[in-house]
């Protein structure tokens, strides 16, 4: 059995328009990468009438793809690469913000529960200053075992893919298991994979998992062992390890502190670099970059925050 490393989340409060608390696992201040996902959000169930739902005005990223894929709700996407599109449970809407892209989500009018993962990909060197591109699929629901089937939205697993194409390589998928279901799966041995619950209980290679841990494994494993406790839900990243280094703030990820200045001030400058978002109703039509903080901000490599 491999080792298990567990990183537990913690609350975020979004605030501004989207009065939504996430639960973040990604990136923690021990690990900043599953293969090349950077960033892992988990959010709901929430009742949209309570906390008001999913309203993110236009706001950029540079550097990155965003992965957003829902258990529950719709949510109205639009960038300044001119598309409007919908993500809806099972589907999955991967974004490319290249060089620079600025986008919009909100949850739709029809939205009542809202429940989802968002989750970020860092762009290798090479790749970081690429067109916007945006990509969708449809994944079907597939059966991986006794009691065990899932959905593919990136990769390959158990002799099912998704055609969405990454710049480095990585599994996305959407995994249930029926209580009292054990499932052992090959996987790369090139793959550090990391699974988060979504709902009930696992043990993973022996090590339980709660609802919003994240249970990590080091690349080197040629398959993984998954029992669940209870009617379980899990989300199953991989990739092969990124050993780039690079500074994450806000919505930006550059490779240095002041990349990410520059970034900031184009986008308050309203810059050509990040594109204009048509269509966008919500009570703000930009959203502007909070300040600094006062040091330089620090780069970041798998294990970690360097000093």
């Amino acid at each position: 059995m491999s080792d298990v490393h567990v990183l537990t989340p913690r609350e975020v409060p979004l605030g501004g328009p989207r009065a939504m608390t996430v639960r973040r696992t990604l990136p923690h201040r021990d690990r900043s990468f599953v293969g090349a996902w950077c960033f892992v959000d988990h959010y709901g169930p929430d009742e949209v009438d309570s906390t008001g739902g999913m309203d993110v005005p236009p706001h950029p990223h540079t550097g990155l793809q965003t992965v957003s894929w829902l258990f529950e709700g719709e949510v109205e996407h639009r960038d300044s690469g001119g598309i409007h599109a919908m993500v809806r449970p099972g589907e999955v809407n991967l974004m490319t913000s290249g060089h620079g892209i600025a986008h919009s989500e909100v949850s739709t009018p029809g939205t009542r529960t809202l429940h989802g993962v968002q989750l970020w990909v860092v762009l290798p060197e090479a790749d970081r200053d690429l067109q916007r591109e945006f990509q969708h699929h449809a994944a079907p629901v597939v059966p991986l075992g006794e009691g065990v089937e899932g959905r593919v939205f990136v990769g390959s697993l158990a002799g099912h893919s998704s055609p969405i194409t990454t710049r480095t390589p990585l599994l996305g998928a959407e995994v249930t298991l029926a209580a009292g279901a054990t499932w052992t799966v090959p996987v790369e041995t090139a793959y550090e994979h990391g699974v988060l619950v979504d709902t009930g209980r696992v043990t993973l290679d022996g090590t339980t998992l709660e609802r919003g841990d994240l249970g990590i494994v080091d690349a080197g494993s040629d398959e993984l062992t998954l029992e669940a406790l209870e009617p379980t839900r899990i989300v199953l990243l991989g990739g092969t390890p990124y050993d780039e280094s690079i500074v994450m703030w806000w919505n930006f990820i550059g490779r240095d502190h002041d990349e990410i200045v520059a970034f900031r001030d184009a986008w308050q400058a309203r810059a050509e670099r990040f594109g204009e978002v048509d269509g966008y109703a919500g009570r703000l039509t930009w959203l502007p970059a909070p300040a600094l903080p006062g040091g330089r901000l620090r780069s970041r490599t798998r294990h970690g925050r360097e000093d």
